[in-house]
């Protein structure tokens, strides 16, 4: 993984800028689910393409299982974000990112903390 691949850069940069002015707007000290309903409301203004917690098939030797991932967001079709509000991220929200990357097989992800004080906490992850 690396942070310097420019795979779906500039939506990146679009995604992030939309939430920082989340976090701006909202501060921290929220439940998840009101972040989600904002940053919907902020990319839904800037004009950037969303789909609100699609459900990721999981394969095991090539068949389908009935049971599935839900990320938070896909943005731009290309980028799963996962969104948090906790204190820090901790090993497992990353490894949560990864498993969703993995089943889509799609490149790139956020993991998005709007829990944290005094800045927002973010990652980006690319296989």
């Amino acid at each position: 993984m690396s942070d310097n691949d420019g795979i779906l850069q500039q939506e990146g940069y679009d995604f992030m800028a939309a939430a920082f002015e989340v976090y701006n707007e909202l501060g921290s000290g929220f439940l998840e689910e009101p972040y989600q309903e904002a940053l919907e409301i902020e990319l839904a203004d800037r004009g950037i393409r969303f789909v609100t917690q699609p459900k990721l098939p999981i394969f095991y030797k090539g068949r389908q299982l009935r049971k599935h991932y839900e990320a938070d967001l896909i943005v731009a079709e290309g980028i799963i974000v996962e969104l948090k509000a906790v204190h820090l991220l901790a090993p497992e929200h990353e490894a949560q990112l990864i498993n969703y990357l993995k089943a889509t097989r799609k490149r790139v992800g956020y993991l998005v903390n709007f829990g944290s004080f005094p800045k927002l906490q973010w990652k980006r992850l690319v296989l």
